[in-house]
């Protein structure tokens, strides 16, 4: 098995586009065929774009939507195993974001299906524990947005 390097980190960025509708949170979750696995949309910068442009694009891209980020979520740190072996580090940037136009559509390719789900269906159908973390920090900073607080 080969080592990490740490000079290999890929960075990538993405969203949890989140709706309340009665208040009840539901957020877009995406399908990857290539790993069969319910996720956020994320994806990689492309030149010259910063962080907060990449997430934007990556969660159009793999949703139909244009979002508008409402704030910054907490970097999620992983390794992964390239095509060859090798085990390197990934970092995604997650912004919480809110939908302020398209259609909810998934293109096919990177992602098969784009969804809605309630906060509690989106648990369940998350396949990485990150994942799922990742959305309980998103319901609390969006909680912190609307000017709540959570006990």
């Amino acid at each position: 098995m080969a080592l990490a390097d740490e000079t290999k980190e890929i960075v990538a960025a993405g969203g949890v586009v989140l709706e309340r509708r009665n208040e009840t949170a539901y957020v877009v979750l995406i399908h990857r065929p290539k790993y069969d696995d319910w996720s956020w949309p994320k994806g990689k910068a492309e030149p010259g774009e910063s962080i907060s442009q990449t997430a934007l694009r990556e969660v159009r891209e793999e949703t139909g939507l244009d979002c508008r980020i409402v704030c910054e979520l907490e970097p999620v740190r992983y390794s992964y195993r390239t095509g060859k072996g090798a085990i390197n580090p990934k970092v995604v940037h997650y912004f919480l974001m809110e939908p302020i136009g398209g259609c909810l559509e998934a293109p096919g390719y990177e992602a098969d299906a784009a969804e809605w789900f309630d906060a509690d269906e989106a648990i369940r159908r998350l396949t990485y524990e990150h994942d799922r973390e990742l959305l309980q920090q998103a319901l609390r900073a969006d909680l912190l947005n609307r000017g709540g607080t959570d006990g």
